[in-house]
This record gives C-alpha cells, sequence and structure tokens, in this order.
C-alpha cells in the first residue's frame, strides 16, 4: 500500500524560486505550486492540501492577505510565509491576522526549510487527531450521560424507602414515613437502634431521597478508630502532622462536600473529639490536622447509635449542645424481634443475595425454617439472620433447606417457645373433650392472630384456612382485635 506524503503548496511569482523550492521539498512531500494567489486559490479548491508555503511580496496580493484568506476558507491547512524582507508590520500582520505558524527569511537553509515543514506537517496531524478525538468525544458524550444517569437512577431504586422489606402492619412503616418526609430538606438526622437493625440503609435511603443524591454517600464508623485517627479520616491531615502521615490526606467530610455523611456509632466517641466535630458542624468548615487553614464543606450529616444519647447528655458523657446539633429529626429503629411480621420478607431477600453472594442455588425457604426463624429472639438482628441464611445455605448439600441446618441457638430457641406455646395453649382447658377441643381451637387462632399482629392473610395461610374460613372460626368463638 503506497502511502501519501504530506502535501504542500508552494506561492511564488518567481519561476526559479518555485523550482528550487521543488527540488528542495520533493523528497518529502507532494509539492504544487503556483505563482500568483489567484491559481493557489484554484489548486486550493481541488486539492487536499495541508501546508501553505507563500512568498510575502507578489504583484496583486501580499502573502499575509492570501493567507488570511486561505485562514477563513481553510483553517486546517498550515500557514508558513517566507520573504527576503524582514518588515516588522507584516510579520505582525502573519501572526495576528493570517495565523501564521511560521515566518521564514530568505535565503533560506534546505535543512532548515524541510526540518520546519516536517514539524509543521506533524502540527497539521496533530491538530486532526485533537479534532477528531474532540469529534468522538462529542458523539460519545450523550450515551456516556445516559448511562451514567441510567446508573444513578438504579442506585436511588436500589436504595429507596419502596424497597426496605416490611409487611403492612410493621413497626418499621411508622419510622420510614416520618424519614421520607424529612429526607428531601437538608436537617441532619440521628437514627437510634440496636446493632443491625439497618440503620446505614436506611442513611443510604435518606441521601438517595434528597437533593444531594448525586453527591457523594461516605460512611465512618466512629468507635472503630482512637480520636487521633478518627480526626485525620473526617478532616484530612497535611503531610508530617503525625508518625505515620507520609502523604496529604483528603478527610471523608471534603470528600462527601455537596453530599452525605454517615456517622456510624457516634455514642462512641470522646468528649474531646466532640469538640471537634461540634465546631465543624457549627462553623461548616474543617482543618485538616497539621494545617492552619480551615476548608468550607457543604455535607449533609446522618448519625447512628445503639446508645441512649438523652441518657448519655443527662449523665455528661455526651455533650448537649452537639446532640441537639445531630438530633434535629430523631428517630428509633425497632429491632427485628419486634418485626416478627417482616421476618419472611426480609429473609427472602437476604437468601437472594446470599445466592448471589455463595453461587449455590436452593429452592428458597421453607416454612418449617421460616417457622424457626420467627421464633427466635435475633440479638443480632439483620445482620444475624443475615448470617445465618448464609450458614445454611453453605451447609445444604440439596435444594432444600431443613431446620437440622440451622444453628443450635436458633433450633433450641425455637423448640423451647414452641413447647412453652404449646402448654400455654393446654393450660386450663375444661369440660368435654368437644369443650376442650373447641378452645384449643379458639386459643391456637387467637394466638396465631397476636404473632402475627391480627394480619388474617398470614394466620390464615400459617393454618391452613381462606380468608372466608378464618373470618367464619373469628365469629363462632367471638374472637375479635379488641
Amino acid at each position: 500500500m503506497t502511502v501519501r506524503l504530506p502535501t504542500v503548496l508552494v506561492i511564488d511569482d518567481e519561476v526559479r524560486s518555485q523550482e528550487s523550492l521543488r527540488r528542495t521539498l520533493e523528497d518529502d512531500f507532494e509539492v504544487f505550486c503556483a505563482s500568483s494567489a489567484e491559481e493557489a486559490q484554484k489548486i486550493l479548491e481541488r486539492e487536499f492540501v495541508q501546508i501553505v508555503l507563500s512568498d510575502q511580496r507578489m504583484p496583486g496580493m501580499s502573502g499575509v492577505d492570501f493567507l488570511r484568506r486561505v485562514r477563513a476558507q481553510w483553517p486546517e491547512a498550515i500557514r508558513i510565509i517566507i520573504s527576503g524582507y524582514t518588515d516588522a508590520e507584516d510579520i505582525i500582520a502573519g501572526i495576528n491576522d493570517a495565523g501564521i505558524y511560521q515566518y521564514l527569511l530568505k535565503p533560506w537553509q534546505p535543512e532548515q526549510l524541510v526540518l520546519t515543514l516536517k514539524s509543521a506537517s506533524r502540527m497539521y496531524q496533530l491538530q486532526n487527531e485533537n479534532q477528531r478525538l474532540a469529534l468522538e468525544l462529542r458523539t460519545a458524550e450523550a450515551p456516556l450521560k445516559q448511562r451514567v444517569e441510567t446508573q444513578r437512577n438504579q442506585v436511588r431504586r436500589a436504595f429507596d424507602f419502596s424497597r426496605i422489606a416490611r409487611a403492612e402492619d410493621s413497626p418499621i412503616n411508622d419510622v420510614i414515613g416520618l424519614l421520607e418526609r424529612v429526607s428531601p430538606f437538608d436537617v441532619p438526622v440521628l437514627l437510634t437502634g440496636e446493632s443491625g437493625t439497618g440503620k446505614e440503609l436506611l442513611a443510604r435511603a435518606i441521601h438517595y431521597a434528597s437533593d444531594r443524591s448525586e453527591g457523594a454517600f461516605v460512611v465512618e464508623n466512629c468507635a472503630a478508630l482512637p480520636d487521633q485517627l478518627l480526626e485525620s479520616e473526617l478532616f484530612g491531615h497535611k503531610r508530617g502532622s503525625f508518625t505515620g502521615a507520609f502523604e496529604d490526606r483528603i478527610g471523608l467530610f471534603q470528600q462527601a462536600d455537596g453530599g452525605t455523611i454517615f456517622l456510624d456509632e457516634i455514642g462512641d466517641t470522646s468528649p474531646q473529639f466532640q469538640v471537634k466535630l461540634l465546631r465543624a458542624l457549627q462553623e461548616g468548615e474543617i482543618r485538616p490536622v497539621g494545617s492552619s487553614r480551615s476548608l468550607k464543606v457543604n455535607v449533609r450529616v446522618v448519625a447512628a447509635t445503639n446508645r441512649d444519647l438523652e441518657q448519655d447528655v443527662s449523665q455528661g458523657r455526651f455533650r448537649e449542645d452537639l446532640y441537639y446539633r445531630l438530633a434535629a429529626v430523631s428517630v428509633i429503629v425497632p429491632p427485628l424481634r419486634e418485626r416478627v411480621m417482616d421476618i419472611p420478607l426480609i429473609a427472602d431477600e437476604l437468601m437472594d443475595r446470599a445466592i448471589k453472594s455463595l453461587g449455590k442455588q436452593v429452592n428458597g425457604i421453607t416454612p418449617e425454617v421460616l417457622s424457626c426463624l420467627e421464633r427466635y429472639r435475633w440479638p443480632g438482628n439483620v445482620r444475624e439472620l443475615y448470617n445465618e441464611i448464609q450458614r445454611m445455605l453453605a451447609l445444604a448439600q440439596t435444594l432444600h433447606l431443613t431446620p437440622d441446618l440451622l444453628s443450635p441457638r436458633v433450633l433450641r430457641a425455637a423448640e423451647g417457645e414452641q413447647q412453652e406455646r404449646e402448654l400455654s395453649l393446654l393450660a386450663g382447658l375444661d369440660g368435654t373433650l368437644k369443650q376442650r377441643m373447641e378452645q384449643l381451637e379458639a386459643r391456637v387462632l387467637h394466638e396465631s392472630l397476636l404473632r402475627h399482629r391480627w394480619n388474617k392473610t398470614r394466620a390464615a395461610q400459617e393454618m391452613g384456612l381462606s380468608r372466608v374460613g378464618l373470618r367464619a372460626k373469628l365469629t363462632r368463638y367471638k374472637l375479635d382485635r379488641d
């Protein structure tokens, strides 16, 4: 395949000068020659020219005037003036008006001329490459923006309040309803509840339901680090500010600028650190460790704790002014043992996550296993439930999860509660066998409804009844919610 040489248009009214330039350049360039601006114009209209090399002094039109026209019509061509005169005004006009790449003086040196034009050719190629990349970027910009927006929408949907697994009569519904109302407003939120109840999940839902959803969401466990490291982690530090500070570090507050920072276990911070955090929240600025300059940050704070901060405030363990800074809106997240009706929904969701994580497929959670899960108290809440499901999935040798795969503590608790329930159901029965059976049936119905918080659909499913059949029995035994 023949590689085409770079193209040069030489414009000079002296034929001998044209020929001299052609002989010098023809080994490295494809050369076109013209004796006037009019002739050069026709060549440019029919040929692909990369470099225009024009004499300055020509009859009819000067080189600068012609290159000014070239710049307007063929702006991508590299323009060079060659002249035997050193007129400063011509040079300035050539640079300003014609946008010339180089101003060469006669007599020119062949090697210097070839070197200059090769450099001009590289400039032309680089210029074209930049234009091509700019065009590709503009072409790709819209799909790229669309892809980023699609991913953002997917994340928003994944952490939307509506995606939190819960039953219609769940006690967490009131919590979520309150958080949905306050999320759009830029106020700090304090989430209080036992470890593993899903406080971080709620914090993410707050962030993605707010106007800061396109900003960063960053997390810090305040109980995991001593004061100096926690201060460095949140506010950043300068190199050499303490042992081990080998380079500057940007803190999480600065990373979350325009977004949300989630401060977990805020109740476990020391009084000394609470003072520094209070100053940052009051003034809206941070000072990296070892720096003499403060930085403005615009951050929404969502904090969480498993402690009773009001009691800590009254006992002097937590600063009152910081508490009110953090708790503009304060909610208590109920533990899993108070959300028994949510366990089937949560367990199904956690099972799907565990299957993806472990790459192992099963048929789901059987009613027998689910019954055991509902009877356990879950001191570790949702986090403990997820660990239990992972354990069962890892141990399963068939597609069915059976109760024997549960950990001993869950099985013992479930069996003990079942025995207590059975004894309590049988206690105090009297009369004939038929009367005792009716009393027992009424107690079973009542106990099931209580466990399912009067969700008749769930209670009917558990006992193998239709809703109509359950309603008839409730009427027969005069059972109602009162």
